[in-house]
């Protein structure tokens, strides 16, 4: 396997095969806020920031547990709270607001294509002191390896990353992964203290036929009094309850509110999702009046720009917005999942750990202030935990292609399966649709909305994998990008060949990252762009505000310059190779029906 330890520094380039060039029409709006930020910040920001072995903080107390608020002073030492004294009955108006610090119960931190440390970095700003965090994206890439990595990456910085076994390495064996974890990987890894629990056992049909290795892991878990996360979307009836029944207590995949409610009823805990693509938030977010007690909110997958903005304070003030509990609310996003996974985390008690935010107010959730074992982290917007580029690993193995690889030779039938994309969500729906063909080879119809999508084997050499998607709305180009969940082949959607050739041979040049190409004017010139990603092709080792600028540029050009129509166009491609989300998807061996979870028979 090829170790790759190229550097991963932006690349923005004008392709240019005539001597007129044409300049994208980019926004920089962002990356200028982002410049803006940095500026502003002290100097303290990129030296180390000792902890606060003794200090005192007064403000309004958040007091979840008793449910109530309070002007009160407490005192920390050592990073330990050890008193916390009531100075009045009621809140003052005057200060600030003391809470526990909001935690991620479920989040892969490769797909911020930010390296842990990084990752921190940013979410600290959100008043986030601790992540529920499953590692199994670079696991299928890396291995052992790469679980490696992200503790000991995540062990640099000043913040409380709770690290999953990861269950479905690989996911299924319908696609090609970079490496495998068995039961003897998962019961090693189960044993040590990083390891908090077992990671989302997505083969839920091997639970329910009780696969042997499925249930020696789950067993691991029980062993060590470890809970298991769950990942059945849609799973009902009977089959949800026997797949709860062996043992599996969370799901973060329900996308509607009765499958989550007869869950709930059965006795699982639910986790509220809301990331840059899987937005489930309205659906579920009223569960929450009758069930505060197992209702946790994460994020699963955040793209750098989307974490630049805001975290779980951001689902809090949509909560109460809609005239939830403040108590109710904090609940799921700082309590639950302390007491759920056995974490680590102060609660904002007396004699626990200084772990703790200040915000404004109990409305908009604007972090002032956020302590983790009682060293100061963020201030008013600004990180104090210094940058430091970590090193890289990677397994990448493919040689670039040619337009010819990504024919689509027609069978001959009057209707072919169709991936149909649906805005905020995983899941797909399954068309049958008259495909568009010239000559012998199923073409795109971008005035239907029809285009191409592939899957390249990033692992070894192999033919090519292409079928047809709906609603992308790309009008011209292509983009591709090596972050494909779960084995992270690279996967493309463009309008022809030449342009999907030319996105995903920029990936390989790179080993791994995300592209966006465009025709311009005069014929035979392009606009190229891409973001490396050097650590496991989903990562990159850069600042981590640099990454979310470079990014977001990739977006605007994706949007404005192709015309796709989605909101978070990479995101959304990213899943469209995972099959273990229904209804169709595409392998780097062929198209998926996951319902059937068996290949669709050209």
């Amino acid at each position: 396997m090829d170790r790759s330890s190229q550097n991963g520094k932006f690349c923005l380039t004008q392709k240019i095969i005539s001597l007129v060039s044409a300049t994208p029409k980019i926004s920089f709006d962002f990356l200028k806020q982002i410049q803006l930020l940095k500026k502003t910040q002290p100097s303290s920001i990129f030296t180390k920031t000792q902890p606060m072995s003794s200090f005192t903080i007064s403000g309004n107390l958040v007091d979840v547990h008793l449910q109530k608020i309070y002007a009160a002073t407490l005192t920390v030492e050592n990073g330990i709270i050890t008193a916390i004294e009531k100075t009045s009955e009621e809140p003052d108006p005057s200060s600030d607001f003391i809470l526990p610090g909001f935690i991620d119960s479920h989040v892969h931190i490769e797909s911020s294509m930010l390296v842990p440390s990084e990752f921190a970095r940013m979410a600290v700003v959100h008043g986030t002191v601790a992540t529920i965090s499953d590692p199994h994206e670079i696991a299928n890439v890396c291995g052992m390896e790469g679980v490696e990595f992200m503790i000991n990456n995540g062990n640099t910085v000043p913040f409380k990353f709770n690290f999953g076994a990861p269950s479905c390495v690989p996911a299924t064996v319908f696609e090609t992964a970079g490496d495998i974890l068995d039961v003897k990987d998962v019961t090693s890894l189960l044993q040590r203290k990083e390891i908090k629990y077992l990671s989302e056992m997505m083969n839920f049909p091997g639970v329910l036929f009780k696969d042997e290795s499925v249930m020696q892991k789950i067993a691991a878990a029980h062993q060590q009094n470890k809970p298991v996360d769950g990942h059945a979307p849609g799973l009902r009836g009977e089959e949800a309850k026997q797949y709860i029944d062996a043992g599996i207590s969370t799901d973060h995949e329900c996308f509607t509110y009765e499958e989550a409610l007869e869950k709930l009823q059965y006795g699982m805990k639910i986790i509220i999702r809301e990331g840059s693509a899987a937005k489930n938030f309205e659906a579920l977010i009223d569960l929450l009046n009758d069930w505060p007690e197992r209702i946790m909110f994460c994020s699963d997958d955040k793209h750098p720009d989307s974490l630049a903005l805001g975290h779980i304070n951001q689902l809090c003030a949509r909560a109460v917005a809609k005239g939830i509990d403040v108590f109710k609310v904090l609940k799921a996003a700082c309590v639950n999942p302390v007491v759920h996974y056995k974490l680590d985390v102060g609660l904002l008690q007396k004699r626990d750990a200084a772990d703790f935010v200040v915000v404004k107010d109990l409305k908009n959730f604007e972090v002032v202030k956020t302590f983790i074992n009682g060293e100061l982290v963020a201030e008013e917007g600004r990180s104090l935990i210094k940058a430091s580029r970590s090193g890289v690993i990677n397994n990448f193995s493919c040689s670039k292609k040619s337009a010819d690889d990504f024919a689509l030779p027609w069978n001959g039938k009057n209707e072919n399966p169709v991936i149909e994309a649906l805005d905020g969500q995983l899941i797909t729906n399954k068309l049958s649709i008259k495909p568009k063909v010239v000559g012998n080879n199923i073409v795109s119809d971008v005035g239907n909305d029809i285009l191409k999508i592939v899957v390249v084997n990033r692992y070894q050499s192999a033919p090519v994998a292409a079928s047809l998607i709906k609603n992308f709305g790309i009008k011209k180009g292509a983009i591709a990008s090596s972050v494909a969940h779960d084995s992270h082949n690279i996967v493309a959607v463009g309008v022809d060949d030449e342009s999907i050739c030319r996105a995903v041979n920029f990936v390989i040049q790179h080993k791994g990252g995300i592209s966006c190409v465009c025709p311009v004017e005069p014929e035979g010139s392009w606009t190229e762009m891409a973001l490396p990603l050097p650590v496991a092709g989903l990562m990159s080792n850069e600042d981590g505000y640099m990454i979310a600028a470079q990014y977001e540029q990739l977006d605007r050009m994706c949007k404005e310059e192709l015309g796709a129509t989605l909101t978070s166009p990479y995101m959304t491609l990213s899943f469209m190779a995972l099959l273990v989300i229904p209804h169709l998807k595409l392998s780097d061996k062929g198209l998926f029906d996951g319902d059937r979870f068996e290949f669709v028979q050209p």
